[in-house]
């Protein structure tokens, strides 16, 4: 189900567990996302009517802008993909068109979807699974078939007659079968058989690829020949052998799929993306200022920009389920904007992007809360890995303030990166101890304090040609 109905609050409060600080993106994005909310409660002419309030954020590199979007739409189960506008080139130019961004908001959507019903039916498939796995480990006899047509399998429903009459010898072995699988069942549901070797037979699935030309140019698009072909060529098994317990889930997987209705799962993926989709349009700063005449990487900057915008505008784009509109497509842009301007965009391009936010560069004390407060924080990431080799981590309050102080320091000095500079750092501290586990000895319970960062880092931010290479 679609968590649809929080709050803004609730939104920003759910954010604040992932992201530090930048209150203002968070609220702007919560607002937007609970009005999609209000407008699917309005009556259909008028839902019609309103459209998205697509959002720009404007910021340095590592200080929340991607993290906002990815959050907001696993929040709500929302499609989202992120792209770069950096991969787009103008048409006529060898490279991916920007429809491409839309056609992946489906397939996301799809899969979403998919899932959705794999899981509602995964009991009944498993049941299933079930069935068809004792019936490969104790097989029952089969009748024997008279020859049949060798080219039987071009026709539909061509099944080779059964030999009917009854056979004693048949009868008796077709009993002791059941009798033994019976026992099996036994030995199987109680889970003495999951590491036993099984061979078992799967479809190959290996989506043929075709070119094929489009308005936009050559693409390639996964078009399934056995669809194409249907019955006229049965499909292609091949065998594997695995542990029962392997066999199990991949029985599972083929049961869940023949269970649910893909057209159904289409449909309902198209008008998810269409109406709940999010697009995160990374580094548009790139593709923004005046046009270079002639060659190089900044030929079509300008291009890419008038090609995008029809799709921000609204418009409909054939993809290979279906023609779906990005009217209500919720587009979210972001960039650093250190050489550009958002002005330096092509004005209808602007237009069509009414909220801008600008979001704030991490200080000292946004690092501090960075590596311990979110529920994902590298301090807890890494007392989590060094957990598994039996090492009992802990950093004291000065050691967390000591990196936090040399990040905020050599941002300063250097390129601020924000807070990908303490994913550094913090590999940088920990380099040793990480190297040397497991060791020979029992380490048990290591506390990081000031001095042990300051002896790993000292070298390194002193020397300034050093640090711009390791740091």
């Amino acid at each position: 189900m679609l968590n649809e109905e929080l709050t803004p609050q609730q939104i920003v409060s759910e954010l604040d567990r992932f992201i530090v600080g930048q209150l203002e993106a968070k609220r702007c994005v919560a607002v937007a996302l609970r009005n999609r909310y209000r407008r699917r409660q309005l009556p259909e002419e008028l839902q019609e009517e309103i459209m998205p309030k697509n959002i720009i954020m404007i910021g340095p590199t590592g200080v929340g802008k991607t993290e906002i979007a990815r959050r907001l739409a696993r929040l709500v189960n929302a499609p989202f993909v992120k792209v770069e506008a950096t991969k787009f080139t103008e048409v006529g130019y060898v490279g991916r068109d920007v429809e491409s961004m839309v056609r992946d908001l489906v397939e996301t959507s799809i899969r979403i979807v998919q899932n959705e019903r794999m899981s509602e039916v995964q009991e009944k498939a498993a049941i299933n699974a079930e069935d068809r796995l004792i019936e490969v480990i104790s097989p029952l006899p089969q009748r024997r078939k008279k020859s049949a047509n060798p080219l039987g399998f071009l026709f539909a429903g061509a099944q080779a007659p059964e030999d009917n009459a009854e056979d004693p010898a048949f009868v008796e072995r077709m009993q002791l079968a059941r009798e033994e699988q019976e026992k099996v069942k036994v030995r199987f549901l109680q889970g003495k058989m999951e590491d036993q070797q099984v061979e078992i037979e799967i479809e190959e699935r290996r989506p043929q690829m075709m070119e094929i030309f489009t308005g936009q140019g050559m693409e390639e698009m996964g078009i399934n020949l056995q669809d194409m072909l249907g019955n006229l060529v049965p499909p292609k098994k091949k065998k594997r052998k695995v542990p029962i317990s392997e066999a199990r889930k991949i029985f599972e997987q083929e049961e869940a799929q023949r269970l649910i209705d893909m057209d159904a799962v289409t449909s309902e993926a198209l008008a998810r993306a269409e109406q709940l989709g999010i697009i995160f349009l990374d580094e548009i700063d790139k593709i923004a200022g005046k046009d270079y005449h002639g060659s190089g990487p900044d030929v079509s900057r300008e291009g890419v920009q008038r090609d995008i915008l029809p799709i921000v505008e609204g418009s409909t784009v054939v993809t290979k389920y279906g023609p779906v509109k990005t009217d209500h497509i919720l587009f979210i842009a972001a960039g650093a904007f250190h050489t550009a301007k958002p002005s330096d965009l092509i004005p209808e391009l602007q237009g069509r992007f009414p909220i801008r936010v600008e979001l704030d560069s991490l200080t000292e004390e946004d690092f501090v809360r960075i590596l311990t407060e979110p529920k994902n924080a590298l301090v807890k990431q890494y007392k989590a890995l060094l957990e598994t080799e039996g090492v009992s981590l802990s950093f004291t309050e000065d050691s967390i303030i000591e990196i936090a102080q040399t990040a905020c320091y050599l941002n300063q000095e250097m390129e601020n990166i924000g807070a990908r500079r303490l994913h550094t750092i913090m590999e940088k501290v920990l380099e040793e101890l990480s190297f040397d586990l497991p060791g020979d000895k029992d380490v048990g319970i290591l506390t990081i304090d000031r001095n042990y960062v300051q002896a790993r880092l000292q070298k390194v931010v002193k020397d300034k040609d050093l640090s711009k290479y390791i740091l």
